[in-house]
Formats: structure tokens, C-alpha cells, sequence
């Protein structure tokens, strides 16, 4: 009861900045027609291996969509903040585990990113891309649990790099990093077969080809649900060690500036 208050807490606050985060939809929209092109000229001259033109643009265009579930979560979950303002230590005195608690509001912004991001720009490029669709139901269905394991990969990662602000000054440079490792190594620009061996390799050995790579390869019907192995084996190593770290911070509250 208490994840579904926390989530739809969050979820009706950013409903208050819908006609705000409209901008963000049509950027994103624009970024995502900027790399298609891109494909769209390499693949004049290049057949583009197993996926063809057709498959690029459908690739592309999903993992472009996929951003706002898998990618666009909350800097550290808001730890850095609440460390440095001194809230952490009221956070991590309530009677609810605070990794429970950041994950349900977190939910509720993926929630809400699904419904007013995901949503009205796949719709879009179904209507101006010649974009793949599953031909069966099926494989709607592991396309969203591979989704779903990808934001709560995320959302781990995030609350990682939220609590690191306890033994630094600052860890919003962690937020950094690992956008630009999950750009490179997820599948996101390019899919990682294409990748060096060595950057292969290092992609293959991490959680990032989970966020991006599996899913749409679920979804261009590339991948089956197998592939969600990895995922949850993710998942929950990363959830060990952030109960692990959680209950670390409880004997190190050090408020930076507060």
C-alpha cells in the first residue's frame, strides 16, 4: 500500500509541469530524427548487418523512446541534495527503509515519463517512421518486463550514485560518468556487436546492454525472453549491495554544508 502511495505521490506532482515537459517530448522527438538520419545516410552505402535500414531506424527510434524509462531518472534519486541540505539524516530515521522509499517515488516518476513521454513520441514516429511493430502480443509482453528490469537497473544504479555523496563531497560527477558509459556501452548509438572487441567485451561484462540493447532487441523480435537472465541476475546483485549500502549510511550521516 505504502509503494502505491509514495508512486502516485510523485506521479500527480509532475502532472502540475505536463505543459513544460512537452518541450522535452519534441526535443527528444528531434534528437531521435537526427540519429535516424544519420543511420539513414550510413545505410545508403552499408546493408547495416542482420538489421537491414528498416531495422536501424526501428532500433534507433525505440531506444530513443526508451530513454525516459530506462535512462531519465532522478540525479542519485535526490541523495545529494538531501545530503548536502542535512534532510538525510530525517530520511534515515523514518520507519521505512530508505532504498524502499526512494524506489516507490522513483516509480512514480517512471510512471508518468511512461505515460507523457514514451507514449505520444512512439506514437509519433509510428505515424512518420516506417517503425517495426511486435507481431505478437507476446512480445509486447517481454518488451515491458525487459523495460521494467531496465528502470529498476536504473533506479539501483541512480541510488548508488545518490548515497556516494555520504563519503564524498560531491557525487553528482557519478551521475555523469555513467550517462556517458551508458551512451557508449548499452547499445544506445550503436549496437554493440558493432562495437571494438575491447569496448565489446567491457559492455558485455556490465549491466549497461541491459538498459538499452536487450529490450530492443525483445522488441524487434532479435531477442527472446532468455535474454532476461542477465537482467534479473542484475537486478539483484544491485539490489544486495544497495541494502547494503543503506544500512552503511545509517552509520555515516556527514552533512556536507548543512
Amino acid at each position: 500500500m505504502l509503494f502505491l502511495v509514495l508512486a502516485r505521490k510523485t506521479y500527480e506532482r509532475n502532472l502540475q509541469y505536463r505543459g513544460a515537459h512537452m518541450v522535452h517530448n519534441i526535443a527528444s522527438a528531434i534528437f531521435g530524427f537526427i540519429y535516424i538520419s544519420i543511420w539513414m545516410g550510413i545505410g545508403e552505402s552499408r546493408t547495416l548487418g542482420a538489421y537491414g535500414l528498416s531495422g536501424m531506424v526501428s532500433y534507433v527510434a525505440f531506444n530513443q523512446v526508451s530513454l525516459w524509462v530506462a535512462a531519465f531518472l532522478n540525479n542519485g534519486l535526490g541523495l545529494q541534495q538531501s545530503v548536502r541540505t542535512g534532510q538525510i539524516a530525517i530520511e534515515l530515521v523514518r520507519p521505512v527503509h530508505l532504498f524502499y522509499q526512494l524506489m516507490c517515488k522513483e516509480w512514480g516518476q517512471i510512471a508518468y515519463q511512461f505515460v507523457y513521454k514514451f507514449i505520444p513520441i512512439y506514437t509519433l514516429y509510428l505515424f512518420v517512421l516506417p517503425l517495426h511493430v511486435p507481431s505478437s502480443v507476446i512480445i509486447f509482453l517481454w518488451t515491458a518486463v525487459a523495460l521494467a528490469l531496465a528502470a529498476y537497473i536504473s533506479i539501483c544504479i541512480n541510488f548508488l550514485i545518490g548515497a556516494a555523496a555520504l563519503w564524498t563531497t560531491e557525487s553528482n560527477w557519478l551521475y555523469w560518468v555513467n550517462y556517458a558509459f551508458s551512451m557508449l556501452l548499452s547499445g544506445f548509438l550503436i549496437p554493440i556487436e558493432w562495437l571494438p572487441g575491447w569496448l565489446r567485451f567491457l559492455s558485455h561484462a556490465s549491466f549497461y546492454p541491459f538498459l538499452h540493447y536487450v529490450p530492443t532487441r525483445i522488441y524487434l523480435g532479435m531477442n527472446n525472453a532468455w535474454s532476461l537472465i542477465g537482467s534479473i541476475g542484475w537486478g539483484i546483485g544491485l539490489t544486495v549491495i544497495c541494502l547494503f549500502l543503506a544500512s552503511r549510511m545509517r552509520r555515516k550521516v556527514e552533512v556536507q554544508g548543512g
